[in-house]
């Protein structure tokens, strides 16, 4: 399990495509202390487990299922990242609870910059629209976000300046697509109440 605080920016140095997968390696000196074999580690949000380990940088393995529901398919050697390890039982929980299972991936639409803060408007797939609230969580690119209007295909984020100085959002463009998984208890709470109302027949 994940939070949603990313540990640094890290920068993909290779990538190899595998036919029907593809092995990333990545320099993240913060996130690759201490890393082994079979940790897991999110990279713009999705739960990848390292494969090999040497000095800076780590390897991990990506299926195609996990290409096709999230943007790290279009990722490229010197593409910045969004990188966390998974949170310690105990320690505080700095965003929400984050998976690292994407489910869908959006686009940012627009910027709006202001004095000390930026609006991002970021497209919604419909199958996910019912999950986004205002003032609820989502995760975009594995940073843990509050939303500040939810629209039936969008919704908008305020990003702080350190988002901006220390995540990929600071430098992601309109047409740039990113990677989102909704709080994963909005859908727990959808299916027991469809029981609840099945079981009620």
């Amino acid at each position: 399990m994940f939070t949603g605080i990313v540990e640094e920016l890290g920068e993909v140095t290779a990538v190899e495509n595998l036919g029907d997968s593809s092995r990333f390696r990545l320099r993240g000196p913060v996130v690759t202390e201490g890393a082994r074999h079979g940790d897991s580690i999110a990279v713009n949000g999705v739960c990848l487990t390292v494969v090999e380990h040497e000095g800076d940088e780590f390897t991990a393995d990506v299926m195609a299922e996990t290409l096709k529901r999230s943007s790290l398919g279009a990722l490229t050697v010197g593409s910045r990242v969004n990188l966390e390890r998974p949170t310690a039982v105990g320690a505080r929980l700095g965003g929400h609870i984050v998976q690292g299972h994407v489910d869908g991936t959006g686009e940012i639409l627009a910027r709006t910059p202001s004095e000390n803060w930026e609006i991002v408007k970021i497209s919604l797939p419909a199958d996910l629209s019912r999950y986004v609230v205002e003032k609820g969580s989502i995760t975009v690119d594995g940073i843990s976000l509050t939303v500040v209007d939810a629209g039936a295909d969008h919704f908008t984020v305020s990003l702080i300046p350190t988002t901006l100085a220390l995540t990929t959002l600071g430098v992601k463009q309109p047409g740039d697509p990113v990677n989102l998984e909704v709080d994963v208890i909005a859908k727990y709470v959808e299916r027991l109440l469809a029981a609840g109302q099945g079981a009620g027949r």
